[in-house]
């Protein structure tokens, strides 16, 4: 059902891609928009190693959760920081391609747990977090994405 990857000797180990999703803050997630019409967008995501899942939050309305009510499939790309090797000119970016299902979750405690572990990612000041979460979780859904297929490479622009 999904493709292999083309360029396979590119392929990042499991042990970078994990490393990936759980240090870069952000990544784009993309759902089947109006009128089939792919729609792409940044968010902030937390990984979760022991699930395996990846966690977003956000307002409980919007294009995005139009969207997943119509069809859950997604795919979210995350990647890192562009490099240069030592000794070339040339650029490098690591990037992990995911496809999987999102469901929504708009329960209260459940909201307040994934959106406490996406904050953390994040340098808050002593106690911001969690008035932050107590004046929004009630307007906030979560979504909770399935990984069915996740791929990595490393792109060298050279």
């Amino acid at each position: 059902m999904f493709r292999k990857m083309r360029r396979s000797p590119q392929a990042l180990t499991q042990e970078e891609i994990v490393d990936l999703l759980k240090n870069e803050t952000r990544g784009v997630l993309s759902v089947q928009g109006d009128d089939g019409y792919p729609y792409g967008f940044p968010i902030n995501h937390y990984y979760d190693e022991e699930t395996g899942q990846i966690y977003f939050h956000g307002a409980n309305f919007g294009h995005h959760i139009d969207a997943l009510k119509r069809d859950p499939k997604v795919s979210f790309c995350v990647f890192g920081q562009d490099f240069v090797r030592e000794g070339e000119w040339a650029k490098n970016v690591k990037s992990v391609v995911i496809f999987g299902k999102a469901e929504l979750v708009d329960e209260l405690e459940e909201v307040k747990r994934i959106a406490t572990k996406i904050c953390e990612k994040f340098p808050c000041p002593p106690g911001y977090v969690e008035e932050e979460i107590e004046k929004d979780a009630k307007r906030t859904m979560c979504i909770v994405l399935t990984i069915e297929n996740i791929n990595g490479k490393l792109v060298n622009e050279a």
